[in-house]
């Protein structure tokens, strides 16, 4: 058990609409027990001014600014660089800490690749210019998005990250983070095991990625961050330590990452 607010929640999406009922009630109340920090993972405009208005109310709610590849339908591409200045024009607010949600998806079909390719390395550039480090997000686009992530060399993480310990070692080469959701707890996670047990402790992190990837026993409901516990209890075992260490480390982790 925890006996102090020591979870770094690195990714969470309280704008969903699966928190409409509860938000203003739960996050002060995941505060007051076991959550110590988190940090709001936007997906468009939207979800930024979300993450900036909840910050605002919140000393441990950080946020981040980005466009999700899975927003880019809807957006013209002859216009997207303004998009782009309006939506990182709120980077100046203090409590903004990294670029993100940003990346690759083609898990879906009809995907731009070469568009999403395009806004993924404008924002990756941004990120450089603003010395902010990213959130990345990769879904069935590992090999286009580790020979992105090589030519700019950003800091950050790869979230909620599936990949191989191959893969893990090569983020681990280039500096970067990775974030391991409630997949690490499921019965047949033994790829995300195996890329937990080679990642050197200095470079994990714990996210929910709520309200989605709940872990066991809590798995098909709706995930909030206090549930990070039982991902810290498998991520302990594969790192052969204590959960209250895995908290205290990534949390750590994090707050470096972050600048926090």
């Amino acid at each position: 058990m925890i006996d102090k607010p020591m979870i770094f929640d690195s990714h969470c999406h309280y704008d969903d609409n699966a928190f409409d009922s509860d938000r203003q009630t739960l996050i002060p109340q995941l505060f007051s027990k076991s959550v110590d920090k988190m940090m709001h993972a936007s997906t468009d405009i939207n979800s930024a001014k979300f993450g900036i208005e909840t910050a605002g109310k919140f000393d441990n709610f950080y946020t981040s600014v980005g466009l999700h590849p899975e927003n880019l339908d809807g957006l013209c591409k002859d216009n997207i660089d303004d998009y782009l200045k309006n939506l990182f024009s709120l980077c100046k607010h203090k409590k903004v800490k990294a670029i993100g949600e940003i990346g690759l998806d083609y898990h879906y079909e009809g995907f731009d690749r070469e568009f999403q390719m395009l806004v993924f390395e404008k924002q990756l550039q941004i990120a450089k210019d603003l010395s902010l480090p990213v959130i990345v997000h990769s879904r069935n686009a590992t090999e286009d998005t580790m020979n992105i992530l090589k030519h700019y060399q950003p800091k950050g993480v790869m979230h909620c990250f599936s990949g191989s310990a191959d893969t893990a070692n090569e983020i681990a080469s280039l500096g970067m983070y990775i974030g391991f959701t409630g997949v690490l707890t499921f019965k047949n996670a033994k790829k995300a095991h195996k890329a937990c047990t080679v990642m050197p402790i200095d470079k994990l992190l714990l996210e929910t990625d709520c309200p989605y990837m709940a872990p066991e026993p809590f798995r098909g409901t709706r995930c909030d961050s206090s549930m990070i516990e039982k991902t810290a209890e498998a991520m302990a075992k594969d790192k052969q330590t204590t959960l209250q260490d895995i908290l205290k480390i990534t949390n750590e982790n994090a707050c470096r990452l972050f600048d926090i």
